[in-house]
């Protein structure tokens, strides 16, 4: 395995292969102190880079010894070299023609395309798994990669083996720990996976009282450690032994569980109040003028009704010719009255000095119409009256991606952004989201987005000091705001949490690191499965899968009870939209008869509270979540199932080493 990045993705990345597939891994990174390069095109960027890489390729370390963070095992496993960028010379180098796969995770999606383009040249059998942020090229570039591939190796084995192993996938970090961020803002919590359009959350929860054992719920996904009870815990570290967590208990292991806390599954929603529905971008007639405009406008109609009054009352005219007459003489276009009576001709100047009134009134409020119009193709600013909505900081691409999947599901945002340029300023103005534009260390700024009143903080900037300052300066405003913020480094988020924990017991507190998000689902990526999404449980990671069953023989042939394995896997759902058949009841084909496994430990989502009726149609995302345990896999059916990281190795044929505590 080949892993190329510039940033913590790509060390969290080797150690996720090193470590739970025990995979040899060569890690290619910058050299140190080198900072990521602004790009430059033409011949001056590869000159550039190739002088620097024949500079660096003098201190390879060409050997077995050297890994990439120290105090790890197995770093004889991982090989570690040192370029600025994955030129042809760089690939060669490290071997991509003999690889099985090449993970390019730079930050820059140009370098990574740039790479796997020379990548499939140089080995078109092999797996490539990319990260880009702009989806839709990604999506143009997968199927770029896989046509070049299947070209390559002829059409033969374009359709068998190779075929699959030169697969392409592209990936995005943002959208892999956007979900879990999204979950805090709507239940405080992290632990969040999307499935087939299904937005499900991991809930803790607590027993009612000591020595009695938590409420199973649905389905059980872990039983919670000890320590994650303490304020000051490490939330479930890895040395942390039989009272830490146990991932995909078993029923006798649930009903064993006395004192401690449980994980289960469940699908969510938002019940807070939405904001108002942005239509068109065209805003209200009421807020084109100002108050006092309006009152201004109000006065002169006023009076030119009050002067075509005095007028028919004068002269007996008819009220409509009258008013006719008086808005002549109001924009001066009306015949001098110097032969009429002295009463008509004292209106006539009084309407022409309500006409010298009505010009800059008028003006004022053409003025303020059009920078109404401006602001609203702009930004908006938060309404009054708003309340229990989520202020995020930070408008990158974690955070883009966030405002887009929280708008998605109707959640009223604030946003708070230093650089009126920044990337997520074109959505925020498209989804009409107010935002305040200002330093969020500045005194008001905070106050400005009603962080008073709000329900959620989302600190996803990427300076650790900017987001923990401002989680600081919001917790002093509102002792129990539930926070979350981004945190670079996992050892500095980790302390962060516990001291936030002692000091605010009462109060959600969550600190993540989207690489530690992001790893397992581009290390299963590499694996050649598809990872639908990654739930945090304390400090360990639980993984969702889409498997077909026909090739794992740990679940062909089996019933659901069956290849449920403790603290390795266990199958959630069926995805009939692949195979196009319904589960069949308990006297049809494909159930067998008799006793089942005893490892239910809960009815998946949408069913009852009790035992799931067997023969249950799919829901309308095409998946069945309450699988009876005597259902029988057979070959072509593709499910859903949740996995721990070491568990998942093993249902892809590369057993991870053993490890206490993991």
């Amino acid at each position: 395995m080949v892993v190329c990045g510039d940033d913590g993705l790509a060390h969290r990345l080797a150690a996720e292969l090193r470590g739970v597939y025990a995979e040899q891994v060569t890690l290619v990174v910058p050299p140190s102190g080198l900072r990521v390069r602004e790009p430059v095109v033409g011949r001056a960027r590869a000159a550039s880079a190739a002088l620097l890489d024949r500079f660096v390729n003098a201190t390879v370390n060409r050997g077995n010894g050297t890994g990439a963070q120290g105090g790890s095992d197995d770093v004889s496993d991982e090989r570690l070299v040192e370029a600025a960028e994955p030129t042809d010379a760089v690939l060669a180098e490290v071997g991509v023609a003999r690889a099985a796969a090449l993970a390019l995770v730079y930050d820059d999606d140009e370098t990574n395309i740039r790479a796997a383009l020379n990548a499939r040249r140089i080995n078109p059998r092999i797996r490539l798994v990319l990260r880009l942020y702009n989806r839709r090229l990604g999506r143009h570039i997968e199927e770029l990669l896989d046509q070049a591939a299947e070209l390559s190796v002829g059409d033969t084995q374009g359709r068998g083996h190779h075929r699959g192993d030169a697969s392409t996938t592209v990936l995005s970090d943002a959208d892999t720990a956007a979900p879990a961020l999204v979950a805090t803002a709507l239940v405080g919590t992290s632990k969040i996976v999307e499935t087939d359009g299904l937005l499900l959350r991991a809930v803790e929860r607590r027993p009612p009282h000591p020595g009695e054992v938590a409420d199973p719920g649905l389905c059980t996904l872990a039983l919670l450690s000890a320590t994650s009870n303490d304020p000051a815990g490490s939330e479930g570290s890895e040395d942390s032994g039989d009272q830490g967590p146990q991932m995909l208990p078993d029923a006798a292991a649930v009903a064993a569980a006395t004192g401690r806390g449980t994980m289960v599954l469940e699908q969510i929603s938002y019940s807070g109040t939405p904001l108002p529905a942005v239509r068109a971008q065209v805003p209200p007639f009421a807020s084109l003028f100002s108050q006092r405009l309006r009152w201004s406008l109000a006065g002169l109609a006023a009076a030119v009704v009050a002067l075509a009054v005095v007028l028919a009352l004068a002269t007996g005219d008819h009220p409509l010719h009258a008013t006719y007459v008086t808005l002549l003489d109001l924009f001066a276009i009306n015949e001098p009255a110097h032969n009429d009576s002295m009463g008509r001709q004292i209106l006539q100047l009084l309407s022409a000095v309500v006409g010298l009134l009505l010009l800059p009134v008028m003006l004022a409020a053409v003025l303020e119409a059009l920078g109404t119009f401006r602001t609203v193709s702009a930004l908006r600013k938060p309404p009054r009256g708003l309340s229990r909505h989520v202020v995020l900081l930070g408008l990158g691409k974690i955070g883009t991606r966030v405002l887009t999947r929280l708008r998605e599901l109707h959640i009223p945002v604030v946003c708070i952004e230093a650089d009126p340029e920044a990337r997520g300023m074109a959505t925020a103005r498209r989804l009409g989201v107010p935002v305040v534009l200002g330093d969020v260390t500045q005194e008001g700024v905070l106050e400005a987005a009603k962080i008073h009143r709000a329900d959620a903080l989302l600190a996803l900037t990427s300076v650790d000091t900017t987001n923990l300052e401002t989680v600081l300066y919001a917790r002093a405003l509102s002792a129990d705001l539930r926070v979350v913020l981004r945190l670079y480094d996992d050892e500095f988020a980790t302390a962060v949490y516990r001291t936030l924990r002692a000091a605010h017991p009462d109060a959600v507190t969550r600190s993540r690191s989207v690489s530690h998000l992001a790893a397992p689902a581009f290390a299963g990526a590499m694996m050649g499965r598809q990872i639908l999404g990654a739930i945090p449980v304390e400090r360990r990671v639980l993984l969702f899968a889409a498997l077909t069953v026909g090739e794992h023989p740990q679940l062909e042939g089996k019933t659901v009870g069956e290849a449920f394995r403790a603290g390795a896997w266990r199958v959630l759902a069926l995805d009939t939209a692949a195979t196009r058949t319904a589960v069949p009841g308990a006297h049809g084909n494909g159930v067998r008869n008799g006793s089942g496994s005893t490892a239910g430990a809960g009815t998946a989502i949408g069913g009852p509270g009790g035992a799931p009726a067997a023969g249950a149609p799919p829901g309308p995302s095409g998946l069945v979540w309450d699988l009876p345990d005597t259902y029988v896999l057979r070959n072509e059916d593709r499910v859903v199932l949740g996995a721990t990281r070491r568990g998942l190795a093993e249902l892809l044929g590369r057993r991870g080493r053993e490890r206490p505590g993991r």
